[in-house]
């Protein structure tokens, strides 16, 4: 898909959401012109939640439901949505996991699978992830390669999975290699993001989400980077009118991207700004980095790495790197990290190429760059990038 018939895909996505009359429920569609890749709905609203025995029983009917949760949402609301799930009719169990990204493990995937299949999940299962974004990888992934996949329904409860983790399809885990190095394209049958649920939320967390939010302004759209920047106060604060435009117009976004290029084949990548140097962050630092900081610190460097090999407009970091602050995230690598490692580390990354590091770049602020030969993705070679994470380390 070349950038002219991506950004005309991308104009039918509206630039301002609909108005929410809350407690109203938006639907976004997401649909693949790929007939290998499934279509489904992200419905968003206050109290959302609420509608999940019917949206179950239309988007995902099932004769079973396994209810996948991480420790520390179980304690706020499985209860609440595992007789939501109950009220169906239809028999249902929780199964728990420890919080933490170090729960995205083959132990963990293996332990729940086995759970699944001696509960006597069959193929007419469902797997419903409620969590965040780890929540969304590794339940998504155990209801892909259960039984050679069953169907998934998300639930997020955290602003990063609400905007990013849950919508697109896609599953993994992590190995000592890297960072979701291992995994499938398995997208849900139906996505619920009820924003009611972030004022469980610590503001810190919902801060990391902003990270994602940041990062589909910076590849899609300048004025809703903006727009972000300024109402960051109300969206912390949990004002719902700020924080729900922020869920939608991430979602809009993401979702127009990923019915465009369902598997990542081309303009998918853009997704990935900030990540390649995120992953190798995370990689470097066991896990310990939060990945919404990870990403932040990535899009600076990302961004001013750019602006080094002339791919991206002059003053473009600058603008990223003050959003950033702004969102009171972190700005610069950590003190301490090895550049040369950090660059070897980012060398699992999925979009190498022959063990050559590459990057999704932006050609400006709101506008992701495309190579001359129509591709989303640049490579780099190790000394800009070295000189740029010199200047950038804290």
């Amino acid at each position: 898909m070349n950038g002219n018939e991506w950004r005309k895909s991308f104009d039918h996505c509206p630039h301002r959401p609909p108005r929410l009359l809350l407690p109203a429920v938006i639907t976004i569609p997401v649909r693949m012109p790929d007939p290998a890749a499934s279509g489904y709905d992200v419905l968003i609203g206050r109290g959302a939640l609420d509608t999940l025995p019917r949206v179950l029983v239309a988007a995902a009917p099932a004769a079973y439901y396994a209810l996948i949760v991480d420790s520390n949402v179980a304690a706020l609301h499985g209860e609440r949505v595992l007789s939501g799930v109950r009220a169906t009719g239809t028999r249902a169990d929780a199964f728990t996991f420890p919080a933490g990204e170090a729960s995205k493990s083959v132990a963990e995937w293996s332990r729940l699978t086995e759970l699944l299949l001696g509960a006597g999940a069959g193929r007419d299962a469902c797997v419903i992830a409620l969590g965040g974004g780890v929540c969304c990888d590794l339940a998504g992934f155990v209801a892909a390669t259960c039984l050679r996949g069953i169907p998934c329904v998300h639930l997020p409860t955290s602003l990063l999975a609400m905007v990013d983790a849950s919508v697109g399809g896609k599953t993994g885990i992590d190995t000592p290699q890297g960072k979701n190095l291992v995994g499938a394209f398995h997208p849900p049958r139906v996505v619920v993001a009820d924003p009611d649920v972030l004022s469980t939320l610590p503001e810190p967390e919902l801060r990391e989400g902003l990270a994602e939010a940041l990062k589909h302004g910076a590849i899609a759209d300048a004025v809703y980077l903006e727009e972000t920047v300024r109402d960051i106060d109300s969206i912390v604060t949990h004002r719902s009118a700020a924080l729900d435009r922020l869920v939608v117009r991430s979602v809009e976004i993401k979702a127009a991207i990923v019915a465009a290029d369902p598997f990542e084949r081309g303009v998918r990548a853009t997704l990935n700004f900030g990540h390649t140097i995120a992953h190798g962050l995370e990689r470097l630092t066991g896990y310990r980095m939060k990945h919404g900081h990870a990403v932040a610190v990535g899009m600076v460097v990302e961004a001013a790495i750019g602006e080094a090999i002339g791919v991206t407009a002059p003053g473009t970091a600058d603008a990223i790197r003050e959003a950033v602050i702004r969102a009171g995230l972190p700005s610069s690598v950590p003190a301490g990290t090895d550049a040369a490692a950090l660059i070897e580390a980012t060398a699992s990354d999925k979009k190498a190429r022959s063990a050559r590091v590459r990057y999704a770049l932006l050609a400006r602020a709101g506008v992701s760059a495309q190579d001359p030969s129509g591709g989303w993705t640049f490579e780099v070679p190790p000394d800009p990038a070295t000189r740029v994470l010199a200047r950038l380390t804290a």
